[in-house]
Formats: structure tokens, sequence, C-alpha cells
């Protein structure tokens, strides 16, 4: 039975609660429990207004208690777009032209956090889960940046949490991007040059079985650093960054043109200085 609304006589068809997005669609998000069978009818007379709209991308956010919604929205022809610890988000294209919906998210993000003090010591750490664990292998500090995290706030809050130091953020030295990584995503690997602020290690008893200061030549004679390709290049360039002839990309603010919240740009500003000076005597 569909749900109905009387307006000065007359039966109306109630719809869903949707807002327009930015892109000729619309979105619904669902609050109150209901009959799936009420949410179905529901959900077909909004399809044919949508339709008769001109709308195009249908967006249904359905948090974890209304999760006995969504057979009836997969029988209309939804699909899983992603989910959340609190929601499934649930979406339809009504065109018959090209479906022109973005994927969900298709990268993880890391740091690696190359920390040096003044006596050439690397900070490493000796993992106690995962591929490494009980391998006896010292590497620098790793993890994974949280939603809402810059990456070089990542790279602060990593080095923290697994060894106890606090450091300053100086620049990016490079990245890597792997494919079919994490659940088939792929995974982009910021490493980070810092530097220590405190020097008394606290180790992470949780994921970390070990944590020291290790000196430069002896981190660099690691059997795993010599061969394995990513570690090598990590130990060029602490090399490189202890006889200062590398320059990373460091963290520039900026403001978008649509947004009011400062994102970062990483560059060399010092290079780009440089060229405006040369061009602008």
């Amino acid at each position: 039975m569909e749900q109905m609304l009387v307006q000065n006589g007359v039966k109306k068809v109630q719809l869903l609660p949707a807002v327009n997005d930015d892109h000729g669609g619309v979105i619904v998000e669902l609050e109150e429990h209901m009959d799936p069978n009420i949410f179905h009818n529901m959900l077909r007379s909004s399809l044919h207004q949508w339709k008769l709209q001109g709308k195009k991308g249908v967006w249904i956010k359905m948090p974890i208690q209304l999760a006995n919604l969504v057979e009836p929205a997969v029988k209309e022809g939804f699909w899983y777009h992603h989910a959340e610890p609190h929601y499934l988000m649930l979406v339809y294209w009504i065109p018959e032209t090209g479906n022109t919906i973005p994927a969900n998210a298709s990268h993880r993000v890391g740091i690696g956090a190359v920390v040096l003090n003044e006596k050439r010591e690397l900070l490493v750490v000796q993992e106690s889960s995962g591929r490494m664990k009980g391998m006896g292998m010292w590497k620098i500090p790793t993890g994974v940046v949280e939603e809402g995290e810059d990456v070089f706030e990542a790279a602060i809050r990593e080095v923290k949490e697994e060894t106890g130091i606090d450091t300053e953020f100086l620049e990016v030295l490079a990245f890597r991007q792997m494919h079919k990584s994490f659940f088939g995503k792929s995974d982009l690997f910021f490493i980070c040059m810092m530097r220590p602020l405190t020097f008394n290690l606290q180790k992470q008893d949780l994921e970390i079985e070990a944590v020291q200061w290790m000196s430069l030549e002896e981190y660099a004679a690691q059997p795993f650093v010599l061969k394995h390709g990513i570690f090598k290049y990590i130990k060029d360039l602490c090399l490189a960054k202890a006889e200062g002839s590398y320059l990373g990309f460091t963290p520039v603010p900026i403001k978008s043109y649509f947004d009011d919240p400062t994102s970062y740009l990483y560059f060399n500003e010092d290079g780009l200085v440089q060229e405006n000076s040369a061009i602008h005597p």
C-alpha cells in the first residue's frame, strides 16, 4: 500500500525527502524507521518523479540501523557505492545515457617518517605484527593517513604514537603508487622528512616490538635494505638528506576558489622562489 498524503481532499503519493546535488542528481538521507513495503512504494514514486524532472544520479544514504531497507532499493536497481562504519551509500542512474557517477575512493594513503638527529642517527622501529614480525628488520615508522588528516599531520602523529618522539614536519621526499594493494584498492605512500624535537623513546606496545636511534651506516647495511626496492631508495634519500644534496616538497597552505577550508599544495618552494627571481630580477 502506498504512503498517502491528503491535501485539500486530494490524495497524493508521499515522496522520499531529497535535496539536489551539484551535478543534476538528488541525495536522500534516511533517518527514521519505516516499513520496507512502504519505503519500496515511496521509492518507486520518487524515481518516477525524479525521471520526469530530468534528474540523473540518485544517492541514498542508508544508516546501519535501517539495513532492512537495502533489499527493496536493490530490487529497484540501486547498487552499493561505498560503506562506512555507520552507513551504506546506494546509488542509481536514471538517464539512458552513459553513467557518469564517480567511482568510490580508489586509494589508501600511507606515510613513512624519516627522522634524523644531529648525530646522523635514524629513528627506527621493529614491528610486533604484520609481515615483518620476528624478522629482526629495523625500519622507519609508517602508518595510514586518517580521514580528514593531512599528510604532514599523519607523519607527526604516527611517529609520536609508535616511538613517543615529537617531531616537526619538513618535507615530502618522495612518494610511491602501488595498485591492487588493500582489498583491490591502490596505495599512495609518502616518504616524509622530519626533525626530532624530543629524544626520549617510548614505544607503542600494541604494534611496536622495539625502537631505537640507529646510525645511518648501520641502517643502510641491513641485507633487506640493500636488496629491496623501496627500502634501498629510503636509504639513499636518508644519505642524500644527511649530506644536504636533496630537496623535497613542503606543504604550502592554499584556499580553494569554491570552498573555505584550507588545503595544502606540496612543492619545492625554494626552487620556485629562485625561478621567479631569475625571471623577474
